[in-house]
């Protein structure tokens, strides 16, 4: 499955929460559109989104949930439950925060819920010690996907191809996700060493794309 990914895009069919498009009939569209256009995978978060797309296509998928808890940052898959449901909907990866940050259950434990299910874990990091510590505790890949997120020093703008770099020095495969907005950025991640890109809101996200340009239309009109 990782050579099926190799020097291959993935892409994020995550809709804005609560927007016109977050309905698991709708992610499954997205999805297959993004697998008619060339993706070789996508990443999907919610255990309902995550079973429409599985009955559409065996193509690998990273699958996540998101909750927003009281007593941590951390959202993405916080708890083993969460991995099980995942395995239980069709995921091939599992993503976990693995951000060196409070939460309910530790990494390692997370990577051996996802190990006791035959699936791979990613670890998604901001940082490249976590991605060090998220290889030695048993991760299988290796996102940039936290950059940003953690107060950590990540680039104002665009994406974070020096993680990527720093990450493909860990020994597993690196998936640069995060701030790939146009097709330049996604090739400068490969050459930067990633196994794979993941880009989500510059394909499926159709709010953030239309603020993107009416934000430059209104500037523009502006300084005329």
């Amino acid at each position: 499955m990782l050579d099926q990914l190799r020097g291959r895009l993935m892409v994020s069919c995550q809709p804005v929460t609560g927007g016109a498009m977050d309905r698991p009939e709708i992610v499954a569209a997205m999805a297959k559109a993004a697998l008619d256009g060339g993706a070789a995978g996508l990443r999907i978060e919610g255990i309902a989104n995550l079973r429409a797309v599985r009955t559409l296509t065996d193509a690998p998928i990273i699958g996540l949930v998101k909750r927003d808890l009281a007593d941590s940052p951390v959202r993405i898959t916080p708890f083993a439950q969460d991995v099980a449901d995942l395995a239980a909907a069709g995921a091939d990866i599992i993503a976990v925060d693995a951000t060196d940050r409070d939460r309910p259950e530790t990494v390692a434990a997370l990577f051996e819920a996802v190990r006791a299910t035959g699936r791979l874990a990613m670890a998604d990091c901001a940082t490249a010690e976590e991605g060090r510590r998220a290889a030695a505790a048993g991760a299988a890949l290796l996102g940039s996907t936290m950059s940003g997120y953690t107060g950590a020093e990540a680039p104002q703008d665009g994406p974070d191809l020096d993680l990527v770099t720093a990450l493909a020095t860990c020994g597993l495969p690196a998936i640069a996700e995060g701030r790939y907005h146009r097709p330049e950025e996604a090739a400068l991640a490969i050459r930067a060493g990633a196994h794979a890109v993941v880009v989500g809101s510059a394909i499926t996200r159709i709010e953030h794309v239309t603020g993107w340009f009416a934000e430059a239309v209104r500037r523009a009109g502006g300084a005329a």
